[in-house]
């Protein structure tokens, strides 16, 4: 099939989130102007550079994170794993301004160390950042959308050294979790290791990933 997504794609359900597949989950935390926290899963999440280390959440109404993330400056990304699953879910919920999707999800939080929006306790890896870009989304005739980019760059990194093995972050172990579209989620269990052409056929440990 073909369609322009202007004119419809005619079926139950809008595919084009399930073809963007998988994504990471990108676990917000924030503090507002009053320093009160705030922790929210977004789907549309990446990294988006290396040297320095930046990533960037995106927010299709200004909610509470990207608002908070403006004003403050400032958010974590917390690693959302398979065994933290119900906690994300429940911190998605539509909660009042200034009440704690920490408390509500029963997660212990931790302060930063850099910056003041707490991270989740238990996650095996959060990225504190300061916000280097905000912008509003426009279409291509120019028109101002309802969403919004947030790009961080990461300032302080957080590792449970439990995931450290070998000198390497153990994403497998971790289990992170993925957004496939519609309500489905995948978790990384298990994965493989290819060699590029420019390795030469060795795998240099100790280089930078490229």
């Amino acid at each position: 099939m073909f369609y322009e997504p202007r004119l419809g794609h005619g079926l139950p359900h809008d595919p084009f989130k399930a073809i963007i597949a998988p994504r990471p989950i990108g676990w917000i935390s924030t503090v507002d102007a009053e320093g009160r926290p705030n922790l929210a899963p977004y789907s549309f999440f990446n990294a988006v550079h290396s040297r320095p280390p930046m990533l960037a959440f995106t927010s299709e109404s200004m909610k509470h994170s990207a608002a908070n993330a403006i004003a403050t400056g400032e958010f974590v990304f917390n690693l959302c794993t398979r065994p933290l699953f119900e906690a994300m879910n429940t911190s998605s919920d539509a909660l009042a301004e200034g009440l704690s999707e920490f408390e509500a999800a029963g997660l212990a939080a931790a302060p930063g160390r850099i910056v003041r929006a707490p991270r989740v306790a238990a996650s095996p890896a959060a990225l504190e950042c300061r916000v280097v870009h905000s912008m509003r989304f426009h279409d291509v005739e120019g028109r101002a959308l309802d969403g919004w980019m947030i790009i961080g760059q990461v300032v302080g990194v957080h590792i449970d050294d439990a995931y450290i093995r070998d000198g390497r972050f153990d994403t497998a172990a971790a289990q992170p979790l993925a957004r496939c579209g519609y309500r489905d989620y995948a978790a990384v269990t298990e994965m493989f290791e290819a060699l590029r052409p420019i390795d030469g056929g060795i795998y240099a440990l100790g280089q930078p990933d490229r």
